[in-house]
Parts: C-alpha cells; sequence; structure tokens
C-alpha cells in the first residue's frame, strides 16, 4: 500500500502552505504516538460512559450485553479503516473526514456527504459535554454543601463555559495535547469510581429489580431505542480520528499510521476498561432505578462522588476541546480560503469565541441530558462512526464480492443504518418527555 511522504507535496502555492500553516489542524505534526491515545481516549470516553447503565437498564442484560460489545468491535473496525485510509493515495494526506469523503464521493458531493453531518456531530457533542460540565458542578456543589442555598443549572453551565473562553484559543491539536492527557486520566479515574463504588452499594443486599424500566410496552419500546442512541454516543469518536492522525509525521519508510494505529489500540484497551464494568456493574448495582448519570445515583460516600464530579468535569473540558478543533479548522478555512479574510489572530479569536458562545446558548435552552445523547447519538454520531467509513472503504479498496472483508463492511453499514433510523426516534421521545417534567428553576 502507497504512503504519503510530505515532502512530495509540492503542488500547493506559497499561499496555500501558508494557510496550511495557520490552520489548527494542518498547522502542527510533531505528535507522538501517545498524543492519538489519549486525544481518541478524551473524544471517545466522556458524557457517554455515565449513561450506560441507565442505557442497560433501558435494554435488559441480554440485548444491553450484546449492544455494549458489538459496538465496540464494530467501532474498533471501523476505526482501524479510518486509520489505514489516512494516506492511501500517494503523496498525499487526507487531514480531514470531508476531505476523504470527497476522494470516494467527489468534490461536490463528498462535502455535502460528510460535512453536515461533522458539523452536526461535533456542534452537539460540545453541546452535551457543556450541558454535562455544569450538571456534575451542580452535583458538586450540592454534595459539599447540601445545605447551601440551591443554584439553577443554566448558572453552573456558565461557569464551566468560562474556561472555554479561554482554552479555546489555544491554536492547534498539538497545543491542547495537556488538556487532553489531564481528561484521559480523569476518564480512567471516575469511571473506576463509578464502577467501584456501584460496588459497595450492589453488597449492601438491598433488593434490586432488573425488569424493564417501564409497564407499558409502548414506553419500553422507545426507551430501547433511546438506549441504542446513548451506546452509539458512547463509541462515536471516529470524528476528530483523521484530524488526530494529521498532526503525526509521516514518511513513506515512516507512515503515520503505524504510531496511530499503537496509540488507538491503547486506546481502546482503556475504552473497553472504562465501559463495559461502568454499564454492567452500575446496572447489577442500582437495576432499572439507576440515573441517566451513575454518579447522581450515587449518595455516599460524599467526599468520592464530589471528587468522582470533579474529575467529570476536567474530562469534558478536554473533550470540548478535542471535538471544538475541527469546527475552529473548519470555520477558519471557509473563512480564510473562501471569504478570502487575512489569517489572523482577531480572526481566530471571533471565530472561536463566537462558538463557545453559541453552544454555551443552546446548552442553557435545552439542557436535557439524558435525551440529547440518545437523539444525536442515533442521527449523528452512528453515520460518522459505525458505517461511512465502511461505505468510503467499499468504493476505493473494492474488496471481492461476498469475501470476509465484504461481508463484515455489509454487516456494519446495516447494524449503522439500523442506528441512524431507530435511535432518534427514541432519542426524540425522551427528549419530549424529559422538556415536560423539567423546571427551569432547578
Amino acid at each position: 500500500m502507497a504512503h504519503a511522504n510530505e515532502k512530495e507535496i509540492d503542488t500547493k502555492t506559497e499561499e496555500e502552505k501558508a494557510i496550511d500553516a495557520w490552520l489548527p489542524i494542518t498547522s502542527d505534526r510533531n505528535a507522538k504516538w501517545w498524543y492519538s491515545t489519549f486525544h481518541n481516549v478524551t473524544a471517545m470516553v466522556g458524557a457517554g460512559v455515565l449513561s450506560l447503565p441507565y442505557a442497560m437498564s433501558e435494554m435488559g442484560w441480554g440485548p444491553g450485553v450484546t449492544v455494549m460489545l458489538m459496538s465496540w468491535a464494530i467501532t474498533f473496525y471501523t476505526i482501524w479503516q479510518m486509520v489505514e485510509m489516512h494516506e492511501m493515495v500517494p503523496g498525499k494526506r487526507f487531514d480531514r473526514y470531508h476531505e476523504l469523503g470527497q476522494h470516494a464521493f467527489g468534490e461536490k458531493l463528498g462535502l455535502w456527504v460528510v460535512v453536515p453531518q461533522q458539523i452536526v456531530v461535533d456542534v452537539s457533542s460540545c453541546i452535551i459535554y457543556m450541558v454535562t460540565g455544569g450538571k456534575s458542578l451542580k452535583k458538586f456543589h450540592e454534595t459539599i454543601c447540601p445545605d447551601c442555598q440551591p443554584i439553577k443549572l443554566t448558572y453552573f453551565i456558565i461557569i464551566f463555559s468560562s474556561v472555554h473562553f479561554v482554552l479555546s484559543h489555544l491554536p492547534n491539536f498539538n497545543s491542547i495535547s495537556f488538556v487532553s492527557l489531564a481528561a484521559a486520566v480523569m476518564s480512567l479515574t471516575y469511571s473506576t469510581i463509578a464502577w467501584a463504588a456501584s460496588v459497595g452499594r450492589g453488597v449492601e443486599g438491598r433488593e434490586v429489580n432488573y425488569e424493564l424500566r417501564s409497564e407499558n410496552t409502548t414506553d419500553n419500546v422507545f426507551m430501547f431505542l433511546s438506549a441504542l442512541g446513548d451506546v452509539a454516543f458512547a463509541y462515536a469518536g471516529h470524528n476528530v480520528v483523521l484530524e488526530i492522525q494529521a498532526t503525526i509525521p509521516s514518511t513513506p519508510e515512516n507512515p503515520s499510521k503505524g504510531p496511530m494505529w499503537k496509540g488507538v489500540w491503547v486506546a481502546y484497551i482503556i475504552v473497553a476498561v472504562c465501559y463495559l464494568p461502568v454499564a454492567f456493574i452500575g446496572y447489577w448495582a442500582f437495576g432499572n432505578l439507576v440515573e441517566d448519570n451513575i454518579l447522581l445515583s450515587l449518595e455516599k460516600p460524599m467526599w468520592l462522588v464530589a471528587a468522582a464530579n470533579m474529575f467529570v468535569v476536567v474530562h469534558v473540558i478536554g473533550s470540548y476541546q478535542v471535538f471544538a478543533m475541527p469546527m475552529f479548522d473548519m470555520i477558519e478555512t471557509y473563512a480564510v480560503k473562501n471569504m478570502k479574510l487575512k489569517p489572523s489572530t482577531f480572526l481566530r479569536f471571533t471565530v472561536r469565541t463566537t462558538y463557545v458562545a453559541f453552544t454555551l446558548f443552546v446548552g442553557m435552552t435545552i439542557p436535557f441530558f439524558g435525551g440529547l445523547m440518545g437523539f444525536f447519538g442515533g442521527f449523528a454520531l452512528a453515520p460518522t462512526s459505525y458505517y461511512l467509513p465502511c461505505i468510503i472503504w467499499l468504493i476505493i479498496v473494492k474488496p471481492k464480492r461476498f469475501g470476509f472483508s465484504w461481508c463484515m463492511n455489509w454487516f456494519c453499514i446495516i447494524i449503522g443504518v439500523l442506528l441512524t433510523v431507530l435511535s432518534p426516534i427514541g432519542g426524540l421521545w425522551t427528549l419530549i418527555k424529559q422538556a415536560k417534567n423539567y423546571h427551569f428553576y432547578q
């Protein structure tokens, strides 16, 4: 298979090279393999892991375990495809998801296939992380000061957003590596706290009910569909894979896929260590009474619950930045290449401040954590992680019909399309139900 050599890419004008040197995705290609590990962990493990016990309670043991393990295997396969396709064309690197889409579907169609989905994924993820950060701060405050005057969730979301008005001005992926590293460590830490504390609650000998959450069949069907969206959200981090790989140096002798794949292997082991114990032990401990955020079900020890919620805050700070960086790159690229604006600090400041303010506003307006994940998980994240890489692989690689690769890709496509079609229905149902029960003075 041919590999790209950055020295071979000499068809760009000096102006184009200067723009690439300014844009966040292509400005720094000196990342180490472990950068890809904690960037991928930060992108994938986040708000999703906290909802997995709740998703299990909506599916039950058999379907829940099956969906969890199948999703891990499918997304592990599709992320391998993404890493392989980054340098499939000699002398070229597909630094962005839409560039790979354009190669597969054509210049115009590729943009329309990939860019709208990528925008929805990145923006919705940032909004959800904004809400998650605010909720975790609120839970932290209530835990350490149960007698204090209650403060509205919207104020905590504003407090959480304040750090992003600063961090969002770091120029590129490598410059947020320290944030991403801290976030990855925090994800492993609070996931461990979540399942370990759940074990403590489980061994207390309380009677736990593992029946589905509702006696109404229609409600159970919608909740099952919503749970599929929650799982899809949890396993969907492929939207930033090519952008992360773009930061790794590459030559024909040492292509970037080597260190990238090494980092992905470690990342997916960490994902399994975080996800599976939290999902299975959390459901085992609380049954169908588990909250849509497992930390909300844990009431004691108070210091441990408070610490876990602060760890979540640190992690979703990193997750927000990882998902925001491709959006910054996309908007800044459009501004300098299409609108012909001059690359400048003022332009970058304006773009990024406006983006953070927009996600803050939407997060404050729709703070319904569980419903948001179920809807966006199926509607937006499933296509980019479960089956779009398979479609592109079939177009570019053209595996033998009815061979293993061909069958594997079509299996993933069918599963992914079912997720995309069915889970938003349940997510929307959950969102509407939560909106009716939500009190904005909280």
